[in-house]
């Protein structure tokens, strides 16, 4: 007879986001998923596989929650600017207030697999052109409200814009908030 689960599955799988979050995917071990998620080895090979199932699903987790954020500061009251300089500060800031900075956990693996894992790669540029055509929509709504330059390519902005919020999130781990929100400010300058 099969045993009942006793767990919630997405309750493990943020656990088990914050674990690679924090170790990075090759150096959060088994054991250390354990711990983080609280079920025993056999209990997480039997509901999720392998690691890296688990690992693309805290992934897809962690994409989820950033898309959520995302959507909220976007599509929030004041200027195109201003929406996404407050996003930009919000993920800074929250980074910034923990003991060690741990980044995005997207740019994170992205610099980890480096272009190693094809299948990652397709999965982590995916990520990114949604991120970027979200902002290339608040981008062009910004063109039709008026508070955004006419000339701007909104696609080439978005671009650029995530780029910058990429190297944001590897720089909260070296820099302070005041030499962070410069950059920010200078990147929605441009709108």
């Amino acid at each position: 007879m099969a045993r009942t689960k006793s767990f919630d599955t997405d309750t493990v799988v943020l656990r088990a986001m914050d674990a690679f979050w924090s170790h990075g995917y090759a150096n959060t071990s088994p054991a250390q998923l354990v711990d983080a998620t609280g079920l025993n080895k056999s209990s997480l090979y039997n509901t999720f596989g392998s690691k890296r199932e688990l690992f693309d699903q805290a992934l897809a987790r962690y994409r989820q929650a950033v898309v959520e954020l995302a959507d909220k500061f976007l599509h929030g009251p004041g200027t195109t600017g201003e929406c996404i300089g407050a996003l930009f500060r919000y993920l800074v800031d929250n980074d910034l207030a923990r003991p060690y900075p741990r980044g995005c956990l997207m740019v994170n693996t992205i610099t980890e697999f480096d272009g190693t894992d094809a299948e990652m790669t397709r999965t982590l540029h995916t990520m990114q052109e949604h991120s970027i055509a979200m902002l290339a929509e608040r981008i062009d709504q910004g063109r039709r409200d008026g508070d955004v330059r006419a000339g701007i390519d909104p696609r080439a902005t978005a671009e650029f814009l995530v780029n910058t919020l990429n190297g944001l999130r590897v720089t909260t781990k070296t820099h302070d908030a005041a030499t962070l929100h410069r950059v920010i400010d200078t990147a929605v300058a441009m709108l």
